[in-house]
């Protein structure tokens, strides 16, 4: 698979986000994410995302496991920040030194390695000031225990000011066909050398088609997402519509679609872009990298592009869960 690089990183051009092997879209069988994190790596996939909430902790444990044997020829990304210890109502978003320097032994213990290669901060803190935070995080790559530092979901503002106490390689944010938001930071990024990872840049599932509500399990969070419910869904239903008349004149999947548009950005943005479509399917897995070889003419692009100016719905329920 082509490489990119994120800050310094060298990364596979797509990587696996594993946050639904643990938590949030139904039950899942361990050994099967076993397998599809080694069918992934065989695949050339090396780029790996998870973080210490999934699961509360559940889904580092398993990455730490799938991965072991291939140590030298992964990447390993985590998150930390989102503390749920309260429960979810009470969620805080934490910074505050002490906190970042646990969250990482911790991680660094369920993932069974010596190292994180890249190191996110999952929102910005609430506790504490950005500068705070990324001076400790900043520790951390002193002392060989984290290799890149990244942000999730943050704004101009705070992106510089964190670049300022130490360098950012990524900064992981929602971007996909109905998700646009990120352009807005883009060219800050560009400036100062930052990549981009996309996290469900197939919509959650929306943008394939495949994804029906009334087959969804009870804990499946797009239950409550306000694009998939009732009115918003059924308008929404448009935008998935033109992504499978795109592909089925290109004679690829839906999916598959999805993530080169996601991919073609990257010129247009000018940051490296590498999404990390989330799946505990093989034969999707498979699909999804396929995807990288996929380039979309320009009566694709020219169909799809507006898509982003559709949406019904806001990205999450009152009480996000990412």
């Amino acid at each position: 698979m082509e490489r990119k690089e994120l800050g310094g990183l060298d990364v596979s051009a797509q990587g696996l986000g594993c946050m639904g092997m643990s938590e949030y879209y139904g039950a899942s069988d361990w050994e099967n994410n076993i397998s599809t994190i080694h069918r992934a790596l065989e695949l050339g996939v090396t780029f790996f995302d998870t973080a210490d909430q999934y699961g509360a902790g559940h889904n580092e444990v398993l990455l730490g496991r799938g991965i072991a044997g291939h140590r030298d020829s992964v990447q390993l990304a985590t998150k930390f920040g989102i503390d749920r210890s309260a429960g979810d109502a009470n969620r805080t978003h934490r910074g505050d030194p002490p906190y970042v320097k646990r969250s990482c032994e911790a991680s660094l213990l369920r993932l069974g390695v010596e190292h994180i290669d890249l190191y996110y901060l999952h929102r910005p803190p609430q506790n504490s000031s950005i500068e705070e935070t990324v001076g400790a995080m900043a520790e951390l790559v002193a002392q060989g225990k984290v290799r890149h530092l990244g942000l999730s979901e943050v704004d101009e503002d705070t992106l510089r000011r964190a670049h300022a106490v130490h360098p950012i390689a990524a900064v992981q944010s929602e971007y996909s066909l109905w998700t646009r938001e990120v352009e807005q930071l883009t060219p800050a990024m560009a400036e100062l050398g930052i990549g981009l990872v996309p996290y469900a840049p197939l919509g959650r599932g929306f943008l394939t088609g495949a994804v029906d509500t009334q087959t969804l399990q009870a804990n499946d969070f797009r239950l409550r997402n306000p694009r998939f419910a009732g009115a918003a869904g059924d308008q929404n239903k448009v935008i998935a519509d033109t992504v499978r008349s795109v592909a089925d004149r290109l004679d690829w999947l839906p999916a598959q679609v999805a993530l080169a548009w996601v991919y073609g950005q990257s010129q247009r943005l000018g940051v490296p872009v590498v999404p990390i479509p989330g799946t505990r399917n093989v034969s999707r897995l498979e699909q999804n990298a396929a995807a990288v070889e996929l380039a979309l003419d320009q009566a694709a692009l020219q169909q799809l592009q507006p898509l982003g100016d559709l949406v019904t719905g806001g990205r999450y329920p009152s009480q996000g869960v990412r």
